[in-house]
């Protein structure tokens, strides 16, 4: 990897805790010299995260980080996001939630990618929960996080038509195609403010 490519460029972290689909487009993103970001680092609670395997293949540093003991875990997280400079967090598929002591120290710079169209069904379950409520639409959002669920200021929204014949599989498949096309925009959108 070209060291000089990250020279002038927003030093950024990436949060993930399973297959890092997201970061996968997020690294590929970043290699483009329109992109404002360089991926710094990769940060997981779980060692055995399928998307390790990313930071590995591009030469990006990693640490995981177990959050046996919340307090400790994202105080040791925050001087290694502090020695590596880092101005921007990107949680893809990161499934803790970070307690507002960490959010303080990085207010307005720490997005999400959350697999609906936001305010509507935060949390957990999306898909099945959007299936169960008949919806006709779903989506995926990229929000600013706040120190409340899901609840920050949208980014940006891509919306996605449910059929008749969408299982959740099928439904989260759809959406995840479109989280790793929106991700990079909302991030340009973001820096181009």
């Amino acid at each position: 990897m070209d060291q000089s490519i990250g020279l002038n460029k927003i030093k950024t972290a990436v949060f993930i805790s399973g297959t890092g689909s997201n970061l996968k487009s997020l690294i590929k993103f970043s290699n483009s010299k329109y992109s404002p970001i360089f991926i710094e680092l990769i940060v997981s609670n779980n060692q055995k995260a399928k998307g390790l395997k990313y930071g590995l293949i591009n030469n990006i540093k990693k640490k995981i980080i177990n959050f046996k003991n919340k307090k400790k875990s994202e105080n040791k997280l925050l001087l290694e996001l502090k020695k590596n400079k880092i101005q921007l967090i990107c949680l893809a598929g990161f499934m803790k939630i970070l307690s507002k002591n960490f959010i303080k120290n990085f207010e307005g710079k720490i997005l999400n990618i959350h697999p609906s169209l936001l305010p509507k069904y935060k949390g957990l379950n999306t898909h099945k929960r959007a299936l169960e409520n008949k919806e006709k639409y779903s989506g995926c959002t990229v929000h600013f996080v706040t120190t409340k669920l899901d609840s920050g200021k949208i980014i940006l929204q891509k919306k996605v038509k449910i059929l008749k014949k969408d299982n959740v599989n099928s439904l989260a498949k759809k959406i995840l195609a479109e989280e790793h096309k929106l991700y990079p925009k909302a991030i340009l959108k973001v820096f181009s403010l």
